[in-house]
Order: structure tokens, then sequence, then C-alpha cells
């Protein structure tokens, strides 16, 4: 029997990073993890290996069709998949040994097993010595999500795969049918186009990228099929044939009509992720899920039996890696006896796909809905020095803002280094900015971020180069 001050079930983002700041305030804190390594789904099947794969694949496409213009000449590159794969395992363990190392640095006890909570301030680690429980003041339940089923497909990992599946494809497959258009579909379908495949997406909706700015992602839509992306909108996979050496999947208008096949070699399964709390005995002990099987918690992130908190994927809001260190470091706070909290309208998302696509605060779409009037600045990427000389013209800022105050309300970001430029909006929009602040704001020239300034003063129609 071990006594803690929290317990934290679960060392993705959220997990890790609500023991290190409990740890920092003084709470005694373990953490228990199903997996022998730390770090969640985001840094051994998510977040990390994608991005070194959408890294690496982005220099291979470059090499083989950028580097000429440039009087680059070194042929045409050849792939090494294998070498590749190594290559973001690479990134992956020193990712996850760098969780390791702060659990010890901030003497966080790490109890590998799967946890269940017993009773309201026990928790049941089950590993292979056996079970222990461990008595906890407080408890909080951090354990990510997994990806949601498509009915009436099976997920081998070989030929029909989830994200996890695409990560470690042994081959390039001629033609890849992604299911869904959403983050994780286009990120992975951008690393096997630009390897070799024929990518052809599916979507339920009438639209892809679903949330963002409906303006942004139509011109996003457009720039990845320049890419060689093919879409089905409005479209259904109602089955996957695997019986053949391809596969054969039946599609559907969403509305209903005819069927049609689409034969690929492998298909990605990606509409989404589903909370995981399966064998936490959430149930025995009475905590309270959703319609959607989300932890329900109130604004300090505790569920309805005292001493168990929930904050991440499990809990409602947008499933983001930052989302849940923010609500991590806010509980922590919270237990500490501080004032944790997260500012829910300041939430930065990036597709991270080449051009990358980010945004934070309202769409137009929003705004409407709300009934919210509002000014758009907007700014082409196509009139910016840096992006010229670097041959990156792609997309373009879009700044809304508050009709009446001029409080900047939303910033939309498509554009070649998207996910860095962002982080300058959210610190705007944070300190509660004025498009006028930023405008007034100097930028160094050349840089991209210039067309974050010219958007700002395009909301009062005065940007200078255009």
């Amino acid at each position: 029997m071990s006594a803690y001050d929290l317990v934290v079930i679960g060392t993705g983002p959220g997990g890790y990073v609500c023991a290190i700041r409990a740890a920092q305030l003084g709470l005694k804190t373990a953490v228990v993890e199903k997996r022998k390594t730390l770090g969640g789904t985001c840094l051994n099947i998510g977040c990390i290996p994608s991005k070194a794969l959408l890294h690496a694949s982005e220099l291979f496409d470059e090499a083989g069709h950028g580097f000429e213009a440039m009087g680059i000449k070194v042929g045409k590159p050849k792939l090494d998949l294998a070498a590749m794969m190594a290559f973001k395992d690479e990134g992956v363990d020193g990712n996850v040994k760098g969780v390791e190392f702060l659990m010890k640095k901030n003497k966080i006890d790490v109890h590998v097993g799967t946890g269940r909570i017993s009773a309201p301030g026990k928790v049941e680690v089950t590993g292979e010595a056996g079970t222990t429980t461990l008595d906890a003041k407080a408890i909080v339940i951090a354990t990510g999500s997994e990806v949601a089923p498509l009915k009436g497909v099976t997920i081998d990992e070989q030929r029909i795969v989830s994200s996890t599946g695409a990560l470690s494809l042994e081959k390039v497959p001629k033609k890849l049918l992604v299911v869904g258009a959403g983050v994780i579909g286009l990120e992975l379908g951008s690393v096997w186009r630009r390897l070799g495949a024929e990518v052809e997406v599916v979507e339920f909706l009438d639209r892809i990228v679903p949330g963002i700015d409906l303006e942004v992602a139509k011109q996003f839509q457009r720039i990845l099929q320049k890419q060689g992306f093919t879409f089905r909108l409005s479209t259904k996979v109602t089955g996957i044939d695997t019986s053949g050496s391809r596969l054969k999947a039946t599609v559907e208008p969403a509305a209903g009509g005819d069927a049609a096949t689409i034969d690929c070699d492998v298909a990605l399964i990606a509409i989404g992720r589903v909370p995981y709390t399966q064998g936490l005995g959430l149930d025995a002990v009475g905590v309270a899920l959703d319609p959607r099987g989300r932890v329900i918690t109130d604004a300090h992130f505790a569920t309805n039996v005292p001493g168990i908190y929930a904050i991440g994927d499990v809990i409602a809001g947008p499933m983001l890696a930052h989302k849940a260190e923010d609500e991590g470091v806010a509980v922590a706070e919270i237990l500490a006896g501080k004032a944790g909290h997260v500012n829910y309208d300041v939430i930065p998302g990036v597709v991270y796909t080449n051009p990358e696509l980010a945004s934070v605060g309202k769409s137009e779409e929003d705004l409407k809905a709300a009934g919210i009037a509002y000014n758009v600045g907007k700014f082409p990427f196509t009139a910016n020095g840096r992006a010229k000389v670097n041959r990156q013209t792609d997309g373009f800022v879009k700044i809304l803002a508050d009709a009446k105050t001029d409080r900047v309300l939303g910033v939309h970001i498509l554009g070649a280094d998207a996910g860095n430029m962002i982080a300058e909006a959210a610190v705007a929009m944070e300190f509660g900015a004025s498009s006028e602040d930023i405008a007034r704001t100097c930028h160094a020239h050349p840089t991209l971020p210039e067309a974050v300034k010219e958007a700002a003063l395009a909301v009062e129609k005065r940007a200078i180069h255009m």
C-alpha cells in the first residue's frame, strides 16, 4: 500500500505535465502507465512520430521537385523507407527518454500497469508482477483517446490501418485510401503522397477539416488538389472487401444513392478519436459520463465523485495535446490551493501539412452563428517578400476583429510555418489585443510573420503591400 497526494492515470502530455506541476508544488505524486514507455499516444504513436515523417517526407519531396530551381543539382532522390522509419523511431525514443528523465528529476513514482479506480482514493495497478493498490488524496484521469472505429470495417494495421499502422508501413502503397478529411487523415495522407502514393480522401461531410474557417478550408482543399490529392466529399464508406490482392472499398453518397467501388492497396481509417475510459472502473465508483462517453467535469476539472478529476481527451473540448497540458497544469495548481485556469477561447490548432494550416479563436461561421459583428483583414503570401524568395507563396493570413471594439476574435493562417506563426496571434489574443495592436507592432523584415501584421492592417483596409 502506497500513499500519495496525487495519482495520475496516464502519462500522455496531459498526465505527465500534470504530475510534474504537482511535484513542483510539493505534492507527493505518482503516475500509472499501461505502456512500457511513457508519453502516451502523442509521443509514441501520434504527434511526435507523425511530425518526424512529415519533416522527412517534405525534404524528400523538396529534393525531388524544388532543389533544381534553386540551383541545387543532386539528381533524383532515392527513398530508403526502412531508414526513414528508423529516423522516426529515434526521435520517439529521445522524447520518451526525456519524459522518463523528468519523472526522476521531479521524484515522481512511475507504476507500470493498467490502472483501475477501485474506490474513491484508491487506484489498483495490475502489472507483470501482480496487482498493487495506491492510496491517493486525489486521482486525475488522463487516459486520452483511441481511434474511432468505422462500422463494418476491421482494422488489422496491415492493409486497413489506423494512424498507428499508417506510421509504420513497410512499403509505399501504390494507392492509399484515406477515410476522413480531418487533421490525421490529411497529415498522414501528405506523408505517403510525397513518398509516391496516389491518395484519395473520402469524407462524409461536404467539406474538409471540419471546424476550420470555411474560406480557409476551401483554399486548403484547392492547394491539396494541386499537389495530387483526390477528394470525394459528402460520401461514406460502407465496407471494405479484403478478399483480393487489393482492397475494394464500397462508397455511396452520404445522403444515399448508388454505390461505387474504390480499389486501393491500403486504407487509412481516420474518422476521429473517442475517449479511452474502459477498464478504469468508472461505473463502479459512479463517475458520470456524457452521451459521447466523455467524463463530465466542472470548471475545476472535478468529476461528480469527490477526489476524482479528469483532463485531456477524456473530457469535453478539442482533442489536442497542448490543451491537455494546460489542463494538467491547471488541475495540479487547483489541488495545491492555487487558481488554475485554462482559456478555452485561445487554444490554437494546427494541421502540419505543407503548407500548414493553423488557427486560433473564432471562425467566420462561429461569429455569424453568435450574431457578432466583425471586420475581416486578409493578406496573401504571394505579396510577402520572404515567401516569394522562398517559393512558399501558397495561402494567406486572415484576422477577424470585433466591429465595435477591434478586439481580435480569430486568426487563421494557411501557409508555410503557420504552426509557429499562430503563436503570435495566441499571445496577442491572450492579452486582449486589437487588430490595431498587432498592426502597430514592429515585425522583422523580411519574414513570413509580416503577413500577420499586414492582415491586421487590412482589417481597416490599410495593408501596405497589396
